[in-house]
């Protein structure tokens, strides 16, 4: 079997892999467990700073030490469609201290913590899940500018940023007075961001506790905001790759029939009843303009018809 595919037979994935991060105080881990059926793997103790109604029928591993993330992965996760990385700063720091202990990690170790920081991204991307990383918010001096990133050493921070599909700032904005809580999801010259999901730049994140702490809707911003909204992009973009090559795979049954000028005038003169779906009216021409050429016939400017070759 052959390795090349067409577009028709590529295998899309339907998972989203993605990064939040934010000040302190911004409610990061709970939007990131409003992904569908999430596990959480607590590296940060974060769950005593949350709304317990947040954590109701959420499945929670408070991570003690690295070993605890690597028996867990080897678990059957067959319930769980995300796993929640709450913090990866922090999950750094588990790393650190299971390959040197209590003592500062020296320039020979980094190729140890480095290798098993990639074995974590690897493995969480096996799952074939969604994968939802938390992290805290850190600057990056631009000349003068002041750049919110991902709290995380560049280095780890620049291998993952590139097989994310989503990176989203957190933050709090006030506007006319009311304060509103806002992903940005395009980097800007303000902070770091990726979009590949064809999102929204700016998304508002609901508040779904009243000033008693009680919630007052489901938490279910990404799963209904992000995840089913990227889900109905790839139906789409499905739906409108199968019409492109049945319309194609019509009209090129159709250039099969052309023996002749008058066959070729005939075809031409329908080429735009076809349902064309994107660019297939630009590849009908390129095909019926390649059809013409290995008949050889001749095409009159004024006329604007072909006729066949002299004998």
């Amino acid at each position: 079997m052959s390795l090349i595919k067409k577009s028709n037979e590529l295998v899309i994935p339907t998972t989203v892999k993605m990064m939040i991060y934010g000040q302190a105080g911004m409610g990061k881990s709970t939007v990131a467990l409003s992904a569908p059926k999430p596990l959480l793997l607590d590296f940060d103790n974060g769950v005593k700073r949350m709304n317990m109604a947040h954590l109701e029928n959420i499945d929670t591993v408070q991570v003690t030490s690295w070993t605890d993330v690597q028996q867990v992965l080897q678990e059957d996760l067959s319930a769980y469609q995300t796993i929640v990385v709450d913090t990866i700063g922090k999950m750094m720091d588990f790393i650190i201290t299971h390959k040197c202990g209590s003592r500062q990690p020296s320039i020979r170790d980094w190729s140890g913590i480095n290798a098993e920081f990639s074995w974590m991204t690897r493995t969480l991307s096996g799952l074939n899940k969604h994968i939802i990383f938390v992290a805290h918010r850190d600057t990056r001096k631009e000349g003068d500018d002041t750049v919110f990133i991902p709290a995380l050493r560049e280095k780890s921070y620049n291998s993952i940023v590139t097989e994310l599909d989503l990176l989203g700032y957190l933050e709090m904005k006030s506007e006319r007075g009311v304060q509103r809580r806002t992903i940005t999801f395009d980097p800007t010259s303000r902070n770091d961001g990726k979009n590949t999901c064809n999102l929204p730049s700016v998304m508002e994140v609901p508040t779904i506790l009243d000033k008693n702490g009680n919630p007052t809707a489901k938490n279910d911003f990404i799963t209904t905001n992000i995840i089913n909204s990227y889900l109905g992009m790839l139906a789409a973009k499905k739906e409108a790759q199968e019409k492109y090559d049945k319309v194609i795979e019509e009209i090129k049954e159709s250039i099969e029939f052309i023996t002749d000028a008058n066959s070729a005038n005939e075809f031409a003169a329908h080429i735009n009843e076809f349902e064309h779906v994107g660019s297939s009216l630009m590849m009908t021409r390129s095909l019926f303009a390649s059809k013409v050429k290995a008949l050889g016939l001749v095409f009159d400017k004024e006329t604007k018809t072909y006729s066949d070759a002299a004998a």
